[in-house]
Order: structure tokens, then sequence, then C-alpha cells
């Protein structure tokens, strides 16, 4: 009996996997707030130089101050970050806006915006950028505030791996939970930037935390058949999620208590989450079977099985648990990802994949004021076209294949955002046609790569990546999550050219595309189980010299599945 018989026998679509599925992916609908909150507490408002300090106005309109002390550009708009060096009221007198420009380049001395700044607040009341000051010389700090908190994301991952393996993953998601929780309410407390992005880097360990150990404890209660559905409606939460934020955010204007607003929910999420039961699967590999016997029953009762949970005893259980132990004592590292030909190439492929998709995903989905329309429109926009996206990216993977639809999803949406700098600025709707084309199209790849990851490594490093060390799985992820970081970093070079970075972000996912040509097809083949298999999947051959006989402890084993997760 292996366990997945075992799991049917106390019911594997019952009463208790709807109610732990439900309640473990509600925290999922608050991911997306996180990770895409800088959209709105980091919004730029139109601002200029506040006027000199010792400049009355009680006298005067705010136009004309606004004329005589900070100077236009060639498109009639308040320069950003310079001010005239004193105030020039005979620009008052002069008839037109270009002869006072000229007259400024020519002669009057101009200086930093040694007041401050003046801000036009429409789309929020209250930001990060007009709280600190975050533009003209300090605009890097914006970019530094996402940076920080996707390198949270990262060193959450590495950690979290880890200790989940170690100490289970209900304690850690609870952990997790209330990480976002504090971080979160800390963040929208903070008296400085620095401390605003300590807390945020904790958010993002947090959120980590939460997609490792949320889709562990889903995966490892519910049966093979159902993990697609399952896993397909898990990353719909996260699509909703999108959509939840702008609702938010449209409600609560001030950056404080929107992010405040987004983390109030993951204190019920840590208080009802100690009514998690933990992975039977886990419990037996670290040797606590009997534990893992009382949370079988006590599933078998919830579900209304009675009989067939009084009938489980530790001999059946570690039984059904045989193949899964045999694995767990064999020492597999990351360095079995590169130590055949093939693995190398698939771990290498899959590297430049995860990595240019993520990049991509969040350089546009970040970057949401340059189209020129209202950002909540733009973020529903860009969230709803996640639907139809991985609807249709599911089909082209059941019927062309998983290979075709990777390389195409990345190839086109770089096309996408490569074409969209050849639109002029003045043709918006265009512009942001295309953006929604090639965001939904990222989506589909990320939709793919979860799936393809899964079927191209074996079944001895893919248990690893879902029960033990997420040695294949994880290094993937991890090369997502660096993307995510080096991101918002590269909207720093369209200061000065701002076509360089969409020509960054397009070209990524079109050389990622390239390398994705280079990976095996997987549709309709058996899942491999060894290293062996894969060599010779790759290559071709049916002789191959075999590989260590540590391998041949695993057999085939169905319910082995990449461990899925939203972002």
């Amino acid at each position: 009996m292996a366990f997945s018989d075992l799991l049917e026998q106390v019911g594997s679509t019952g009463r208790f996997q709807i109610l732990h599925v439900t309640f473990v992916s509600m925290p999922i609908l608050m991911m997306a707030s996180h990770n895409l909150l800088q959209n709105f507490v980091a919004d730029v408002a139109p601002h200029h130089c506040a006027p000199h300090g010792n400049l009355s106005m009680s006298s005067m309109g705010a136009r004309d101050v606004l004329l005589a002390t900070v100077p236009l550009t060639e498109n009639g708009t308040p320069e950003r970050c310079r001010r005239f060096a004193q105030p020039q009221w005979r620009l008052l007198r002069d008839s037109s806006s270009e002869s006072m420009q000229d007259d400024t380049e020519e002669i009057i001395e101009t200086e930093n915006c040694e007041d401050g700044w003046s801000y036009n607040m429409t789309e929020m009341s209250s930001t990060i950028i007009t709280e600190w000051d975050l533009v003209c010389d300090r605009r890097a700090f914006k970019q530094m505030g996402q940076t920080s908190y996707m390198g949270g994301v990262l060193v959450g991952a590495l950690l979290f791996g880890g200790l989940s393996d170690r100490f289970g993953r209900r304690i850690l998601l609870l952990i997790s939970n209330l990480m976002m929780a504090v971080g979160g309410t800390c963040a929208a407390f903070s008296t400085s930037f620095t401390m605003f992005c300590a807390f945020r880097i904790c958010c993002g360990m947090g959120l980590s935390g939460l997609v490792l150990n949320s889709f562990s404890l889903i995966v490892e209660w519910i049966p093979t058949r159902v993990r697609t559905v399952v896993g397909t409606g898990t990353g719909y939460c996260y699509t909703t999620g999108q959509l939840i934020l702008v609702a938010v955010a449209y409600c609560i204007r001030d950056w404080r208590w929107l992010t405040l607003a987004i983390s109030l929910p993951f204190y019920v999420s840590f208080l009802y989450s100690w009514w998690f039961l933990e992975s039977a699967r886990w419990l037996v590999l670290a040797k606590k079977p009997e534990q893992a016997v009382k949370n079988l029953k006590l599933v078998a009762r919830l579900n209304g099985r009675h009989a067939e949970g009084d009938k489980i005893n530790l001999e059946m259980l570690q039984k059904s648990m045989k193949k899964e132990i045999a694995c767990s004592k064999n020492s597999y590292s990351g360095l079995d990802l590169i130590r055949t030909p093939t693995l190398r190439t698939i771990t290498i492929c899959l590297s430049a994949v995860w990595f240019s998709t993520s990049f991509a995903y969040y350089g546009l989905s970040m970057d949401l004021q340059k189209f020129g329309v209202s950002i909540y429109l733009i973020q529903i926009i860009f969230g709803a076209v996640d639907i139809p996206a991985k609807i249709i990216i599911t089909i082209c993977m059941s019927l062309i294949g998983r290979r075709p639809s990777q390389c195409g999803a990345l190839v086109l949406a770089g096309t996408m955002i490569l074409v969209n700098l050849l639109v002029p600025f003045e043709l918006q709707t265009l512009r942001t046609s295309l953006a929604v084309i090639g965001k939904g199209c990222l989506a589909a790849a990320f939709n793919c790569c979860y799936l393809y990851s899964g079927e191209l490594y074996p079944t001895v490093i893919r248990i690893l990546c879902c029960l033990l060390s997420q040695n294949g799985m994880g290094w993937v992820s991890m090369m997502a999550r660096f993307g995510a970081m080096v991101a918002p970093m590269v909207l720093l070079l369209s200061e000065d050219n701002t076509w360089i970075s969409g020509l960054i972000y397009g070209g990524a996912p079109i050389i990622s595309g390239v390398f994705a040509f280079f990976l095996p097809e997987t549709l309709a083949q058996p899942l491999p189980d060894t290293i062996q298999d894969v060599e010779e999947r790759g290559l071709g051959q049916s002789d191959t010299k075999k590989l260590p006989k540590k391998e041949d402890l695993v057999m085939k084993d169905s319910s082995s599945v990449p461990l899925k997760e939203p972002v």
C-alpha cells in the first residue's frame, strides 16, 4: 500500500481537505498585496521645488510664485529638481512661457531644491515618496525599497526551506503569518526610510515562508488526481489578490493606513493556523510516526470514515511510506543538478527561464506610471489578464506540449515589450494593450514553469524538492526571486535613456525562450525516477552507463509532484 492509498482510505477529498485547502489558501489572497504594494505607496506624484523659505505667499498667487521661482521644461511643465537661486519677479511680466524659458537658460542662475518639494497629490494623499522626499538625487531609494523587499523574499526562501524540513510545515507557517503581520504593521508606522526597508525585508521573508509551507501543507494532504486543479485554484487566489489590492488602495489613499490594512488579515491567519494538522508525510520522515497516525485518524473522523481510521496503525503507515523513507536516507545535494550532461543542461536552461520570467514580470508590473493612465485602472487590467492567460497556457501545454508553450510565451512577451518601445508615448491605448499582452504572456510562462520544471527533474530530486530540501525546484525558484530583486534596479537606467530598461526587460525573455528550446519535451512522457532516466530521455539512449545503485531504491512514485506556488 502506498501513502496515496492510505490517504484514500481516510478520505482524500472529504470535508477535511475542503476546509484545509480553503483556510490555508486564504492568506494567498493578500500575498499579491505585499508584492505589488510599491505601486501605490511609492507612487511618484508630480512635483517641483518648494519656494524659498523667506518668500511670503500672502500677497501673491501660488501660480505667480511658481513662475517666479521654478524654471520650465521644454514642454512647459515646472522643472522637478531645480529652482531659481533668487525669485525672478520680472518673468511675470513676460507674455509667453517660451521667453521665460529662454531667459532662464541664458542668464538666470539655478540651484537644487534647498527648501524641499511641493507635490500634486492626485492618486494618493500620502506616499513614502512625499514622506521622505525620495525624488531627484534620492530617486534611487524608491527602487531600493522594492529591491530590499525582494531580497527578503530571497533570504526567506533559503532560510525557511531548511527550517521547515527540520521543524515542520505548521510551526513555520505560524511564524510566517506572524512575520507578515508584525512586519507590515511596523512598516506602516516607520519613522524613517531605513526602518521601512528593514520591516519590508521582514515581510518578504515571511512571504517566502508562507508560500513554501502553505503549498507543502496543501499538496501533502490531497491526492495526486486533484493536485493540478487545486494548484490552479490557489494560483487564481494570487490573481484575485491583485484585484483586492486595487480596491483597498482606491479606498485608502494614505500609504501608512494602506500598509496596515493589507497586513492586519495575517493576524487572523496566524490565529486560526494553530488548528492546522501537521503533514503526516513529514511526521514520518521526522521520526514521529505516532503523531502521524493520530493525525490520519483525526482526518478519517472529520471525513466520516471512523471504521477506516481505526484500522490505521504504525506498521501500515511505515509500509506506505517505504519509498519516501528509503529516499530520505540517500544523500543528494545541489551538485546533483549539474553532475551529468543532460541534467546540467536542464538546470542551466531552467535557471535562465525562471530568472528572466520573474525579472520581466516584476519589471513590467512595478512600473505602472509610465503608461500615463490611472494606476488603479492599469493594475486592474494587469491583474485580470492573468485569468485568461493561465487558461490559454494550460490548453497549449496539453495540446502542443510544454516546450513550445514555454518558448512561445517567453518570446511573445519579450516581443510585446520591445515593440512597445517603438510606439509613440501619445498612443496610450496601444502602449497599454501591448504591455497587457506582454504581462499576460509572462504570467502564462510562470504557470508553465512550475509544471514543466517538476516534470524535468527526476523523482530522487523531485521528492527532495517536495518533502525535504527542495533541491531542484528550490534552485530555480531562487533564481526567480533573484530576478525579482534585480528588476527594480534596472528602472534606474531609464532616468537617462528611457528605452534602455524596456530593451533589457524585453530582451531577457526572448533570450531565455531560446534557452527553453534546448529542454526536452515532457508531454505524455512518464516522470523520470532517477538521474539515469533523465540522461536516457535527454540523450535518446537506452544503454547509457548505469549510475550509482542508491537511485534504484526509488521506484516510480506517481504521487510525487512539484510544489506549486503562485508567485
